[in-house]
């Protein structure tokens, strides 16, 4: 297991900031989970949380931090300690997604700017299979790692006021999916009809870091119909465990 270069950081009275080299890669992405997975089995009584993202961990204390310099080398003895043979249970979901022009209000722009047919593009941007880096900005936007270099796209300059629900967008090197109603500054491909957080369920976001998804491109009736379905409790969204 390669031991990455980390740097420590007090982040506020009661956290400290653990950086990775600042990258999108799912070698890091396996390693900051492999260190969170051992601080959480640590049962470390002064830790209240520890929350991750694409290179790095959030570690929460419970009180305030007197010393970080002592907590730093804590951190560190714990890292070059950690162990991996606890996997966590990964999961990997296929995620409906319609394409249509309803919904895929940047995909023309796209298209002429990339030289691609819109066909070609939905089939580029379907066939990968993502990596769940992190969920933030809302709850349960899922942050995915994956993207053909070839759909690679700026943000907008002006960000839209408002998406619909489940847009599902490219910005930079990542794509994603919109949970809710919201301002977005990422271009808009399609519309996915599922439900992405839901603050009723014991875990409000169904898939987590380390999950992997791959988008299925469905036919507007379709996804009429699913969204119905979601809206009635009647759609089971299937899964299969992966190796974590």
């Amino acid at each position: 297991m390669k031991d990455f270069k980390l740097t420590y950081h007090r982040f506020s009275e009661r956290s400290i900031l653990v950086q990775w080299p600042q990258e999108i890669d799912e070698n890091i992405l396996k390693d900051v989970l492999i260190f969170k997975n051992h601080l959480t089995n640590l049962n470390i009584e002064s830790i209240l949380h520890v929350n991750t993202a694409y290179n790095s961990i959030l570690i929460t204390y419970i009180l305030t931090i007197d010393n970080a310099y002592s907590e730093f080398s804590a951190l560190k003895e714990a890292y070059f300690t950690r162990i991996s043979n606890k996997k966590s249970v990964l999961k990997h979901w296929n995620i409906p997604v319609c394409y249509d022009d309803e919904f895929s209000i940047d995909l023309n722009e796209i298209s002429k700017e990339t030289q691609f047919s819109k066909s070609e593009i939905i089939r580029i941007h379907s066939e990968v299979i993502y990596t769940v880096f992190f969920i933030g900005f809302l709850p349960g936007f899922l942050y995915l790692g994956g993207l053909d270099k070839r759909l690679f796209f700026p943000r907008k300059n002006i960000p839209r006021l408002e998406v619909k629900k489940g847009a599902v967008a490219i910005g930079n090197q990542q794509t994603g999916i919109y949970p809710n109603k919201s301002p977005a500054g990422w271009n808009i491909i399609g519309n996915s009809p599922l439900e992405f957080f839901n603050s009723k369920e014991i875990s409000p976001c169904f898939a987590k870091a380390g999950d992997t998804i791959q988008f299925v491109p469905i036919t507007i009736e379709e996804h009429n119909r699913v969204l119905k379905a979601v809206e009635n409790g009647t759609y089971n969204l299937e899964s299969e465990i992966i190796d974590g």
